[in-house]
């Protein structure tokens, strides 16, 4: 499990070392930058990249509760609706590994643990973007205690209590939620 971690690690510091040398200009160098790519530019082509590709994109979204029993959402840049927190498996990193990373970039979570599976949602038309197959798992987590990484993806957080939930959610997570909260183990 050591080597795992150690080369997870080197693995996202070779990564961060790449991404640096081409994405922004060195405190050495003089002059503008070769490659000026803004991340969210980037991001923005990764997912052209996937609708060329024409692979359905392997997701996790987490239905997170605190021990309150408030429900974790995000607002959407992109829709400005509220959803639940979740994204795409980046490559080499298991469903697990990806739920706990997007509860802390998109959420601020930092604590949670991962409870059961609840649901797998594969229809090619639920998600507006791309074919999209989505693992929705249950989560018990602490409170956030930082803002999203990416302001323009997530423009808020917010604690709901379980009546208080808005009535749409984005990306037919409102469907995804109600089913999983009413017991129900549904994939298809």
């Amino acid at each position: 499990m050591a080597s795992v971690q150690t080369q997870r690690s080197f693995n996202r510091r070779a990564c961060g070392k790449l991404s640096r040398t081409l994405f922004r200009s060195s405190p050495v160098r003089h002059g503008p930058p070769v490659l000026a790519v803004p991340s969210s530019l980037f991001a923005i082509l990764k997912e052209i990249l996937r609708h060329l590709l024409r692979r359905p994109v392997v997701g996790v979204s987490v239905i997170a509760r605190t021990k309150a029993g408030q429900l974790v959402l995000i607002k959407r840049g992109d829709t400005h609706l509220w959803a639940l927190p979740g994204g795409t498996v980046e490559w080499g990193e298991d469903l697990r590994t990806t739920a706990l990373r997007e509860l802390l970039e998109e959420a601020g979570i930092k604590q949670a643990q991962l409870g059961n599976l609840c649901g797998v949602y594969s229809h090619p038309d639920r998600d507006p973007r791309f074919h999209a197959i989505t693992i929705l798992v249950h989560a018990t987590v602490a409170e956030p205690e930082q803002p999203p990484y990416n302001p323009a993806e997530i423009v808020e957080v917010r604690l709901f209590a379980m009546d208080q939930l808005p009535l749409e959610l984005s990306h037919g997570n409102r469907e995804m939620l109600d089913r999983a909260l009413s017991g129900a183990h549904f994939w298809e």
